[in-house]
């Protein structure tokens, strides 16, 4: 038998799934949810982790693997309370990180921030310069390396009691040998000290954002390690001996060590989960485009799946909190919306929604925690669209009482209304924020909603979908089978990953034998790396599977597009096929390719996998009713967008059948979510219970 668990960490919420396989039941799946413990979100994962277990009626030490996702590193830096990092860099290049690339954040703003300068992540008195050079374009050493001066940056970092340290060499992705002395140095003098090389995180050319990333690796390091090490012991001591594996930005999977080595890959832990659980529930709903809003109680991640395909960032837009980062991400936009988004009167006067978040403590007002200001959840409360007796299945008391007293006296009040129209108000304002975000992420990147299936999930997801499918113009809608815990369930489903770089510059259209042969060289030698650490994760080779990636531009352009590389080695007779597939990419992402111009690959990237058993879930039996009576709870009065109250019937879930019909209005309520059919839509209960909404 085998038993795996998925955890979710949101910022008001902990989403857990448990799926067993094998033994006498053949095959079951378990969800739960516990609220998130903030100051260490490990208390929360180990709660629900142990409690699931007894939902499932399983021992915690039966547990074979434990799936994380995880917002601790994203936290870190939005809230600027990573590390003091000493960096030791070549000398002339101590302002580097300062300088950046000499953008403006805001072109037209006279007052505008530059994040990189008002809130570095390295000090300036803590960037020491030594005597080192490496020159292009072959790596040789012109400067040998000044292991005194490194001695002595090592000393004055121990005496600032800094214990991050970051190793930046110019040209160091053409020879680490530098890096990996001086790193060897700083280890003897610092012993317990979080140490590492620009060239061990990401070894790439275009030295401000390697030093960038090394710096935010360092920055998220220690306090990194420190939550996944405590977490892993947490488990132990309540019985769970589980594997731990940490999901990673690029939708692959890691362990708990390389995780701690290299936590700048966990910077998109938490949403990546739900995008590939919405890819997945695409597939099984037979819909490969589908745009997919993450709706939690703090933030709204939205991301689109293209012909069944996650789209990976561009590494020109791959940053956090305005920093670069170049790592691998998939393309999710995250926006402060979501059910615990207050609802406030700025001092202009203005009505807004968000960013600021009730979170999970106090949380909305009808939660009875103390929270007083009017979240988006009492204004769902407020409109009779959440139940006191069904919000998580009744494990969390709710008081519409509180809810309708926040509206009021925060909102209602002072702008003259009645606390219904404030409601209202709330959602439409909180439902055009996510439909700019969900715009911006499309239409703005050349995708028409109108093809494309809106798919909302997280606890709020389902509530909000088909407003937003109307205002983007999206064909239609799906309510995900579990919404409250897809993110969770996309753990269930990601391959172990791991990527490795080298930088190499080529120009594809004049390459000769020469060039081939030390691209083939490089991509044997990154396949070798990747291999290595799947085999040390337990492996076998049999199941190794890797993929090559040419990340190419026009000769002279600012940033790459990856290009898929063939499987054969690469050679006169197939460079043609890189060539192609760079232009394609291009033409898809900036809507035009000129084939005529030469093509410049920078960097040779090798991506290996291995396939881990993935999350399978039963077909319904089949119903094919009209409004089933079985299912039927109650009827209320509802209010709708119109600002019209309908009596309006309750339906169970879980007592719905496959081809089973609900006619609007109607709500269907769950333990983890609830979803709006408003007059005029039809919902219909698909093979494995996921909801397909649309007009009538």
């Amino acid at each position: 038998m085998m038993i795996r668990v998925g955890v979710d960490v949101g910022g008001t919420f902990t989403d857990i799934v448990l799926e067993k396989t094998g033994g006498r039941d053949g095959q079951s799946i378990f969800v739960h949810k516990v609220s998130s413990t903030p100051h260490d979100q490990s208390v929360g994962v180990v709660k629900g982790v142990v409690e699931i277990a007894k939902i499932a009626g399983i021992k915690p030490a039966e547990i074979n693997m434990v799936m994380h996702g995880t917002t601790v590193a994203t936290n870190m830096v939005i809230e600027r309370k990573g590390a003091e990092v000493g960096m030791i860099t070549t000398r002339g290049f101590r302002d580097i990180l300062h300088m950046a690339r000499h953008k403006r954040p805001h072109n037209f703003s006279l007052q505008f921030d530059v994040p990189w300068q008002s809130k570095p992540l390295v000090k300036r008195r803590n960037r020491i310069v030594v005597d080192e050079r490496v020159m292009p374009p072959l790596g040789e050493i012109e400067t040998p390396l000044n292991e005194d001066q490194v001695r002595e940056a090592a000393l004055l970092f121990k005496k600032r009691g800094i214990n991050s340290v970051i190793i930046c060499f110019l040209f160091s992705f053409l020879n680490t040998t530098h890096e990996l002395r001086a790193k060897e140095i700083v280890r003897k003098i610092l012993p317990d000290a979080y140490v590492c090389c620009s060239s061990e995180v990401v070894n790439v050319i275009r030295e401000y954002e390697r030093f960038s990333t090394a710096a935010m690796n360092a920055y998220i390091g220690p306090k990194t390690t420190l939550y996944l090490r405590r977490l892993e012991d947490r488990l132990r001591e309540n019985g769970v001996s589980a594997a731990v594996r940490i999901m990673q930005s690029n939708g692959g999977i890691s362990t708990i060590e390389n995780s701690s080595q290299r936590p700048v890959g966990l910077l998109l832990s938490g949403p990546a989960g739900g995008a590939i659980g919405g890819r997945w529930t695409g597939a099984s709903c037979r819909t490969k485009n589908v745009i997919t809003i993450d709706i939690g109680g703090t933030s709204a991640d939205i991301s689109v799946i293209q012909n069944g395909e996650l789209r990976i960032k561009n590494p020109r837009d791959t940053e956090v909190a305005s920093l670069p980062v170049l790592v691998p991400m998939i393309d999710i936009d995250a926006i402060g919306a979501g059910g615990g988004s207050i609802a406030h009167i700025d001092p202009g006067g203005a009505f807004r929604v968000g960013p600021r978040s009730a979170g999970a403590e106090p949380g909305p007002a009808c939660y009875g925690k103390g929270g007083t200001e009017p979240a988006v959840t009492d204004a769902q409360v407020v409109l009779g669209r959440l139940d006191p007796e069904h919000f998580l299945g009744g494990d969390l008391q709710i008081e519409p009482k509180l809810a309708h007293k926040a509206i009021e006296t925060h909102i209602a009040k002072p702008l003259g209304l009645s606390v219904k129209d404030a409601a209202l108000g709330i959602l439409k304002v909180i439902n055009n924020n996510m439909a700019l975000a969900i715009n911006s992420n499309s239409v703005a990147k050349g995708i028409d909603p109108r093809n494309y299936t809106l798919m909302g999930f997280g606890g709020a997801g389902p509530l909000h979908a088909v407003a937003l499918a109307e205002m983007i113009y999206a064909k239609d809608v799906v309510a995900p089978l579990h919404p409250g815990i897809t993110a969770a369930m996309g753990l269930l489903l990601t391959d172990l990953q791991y990527e490795f770089t080298r930088s190499v510059l080529v120009i594809a259209n004049k390459a000769d034998a020469k060039d081939f042969k030390e691209v083939n060289r490089i991509v044997d030698d990154l396949k070798k790396l990747a291999g290595k650490q799947l085999l040390a994760d337990g492996i076998a080779a049999s199941k190794h599977r890797f993929t090559a990636i040419a990340e190419c531009r026009y000769l002279g352009q600012g940033f790459e597009l990856r290009a898929a590389m063939p499987k054969e080695p690469l050679s006169a007779k197939n460079i043609g096929v890189v060539i192609k597939n760079f232009y394609d990419h291009h033409k898809q992402v900036y809507g035009h390719a000129f084939a005529d111009q030469m093509v410049e690959i920078i960097t040779i990237r090798v991506v290996g996998a291995a396939e881990v058993e993935t999350l399978k879930l039963p077909n319904l039996k089949k119903g094919n009713r009209r409004n089933p009576a079985v299912a039927k709870l109650y009827t209320r009065p509802t209010v709708f967008d119109d600002g019209k109250s309908l009596p309006t019937p309750r339906f169970d879930r879980g007592k719905l059948l496959a081809g089973d019909v609900i006619t609007g209005p109607a709500l269907i309520v769950q333990h983890n979510s609830t979803t709006l059919i408003p007059p005029s839509y039809s919902a219909k209960v698909l093979g494995h219970g996921d909801i397909h909404i649309a007009k009538r």
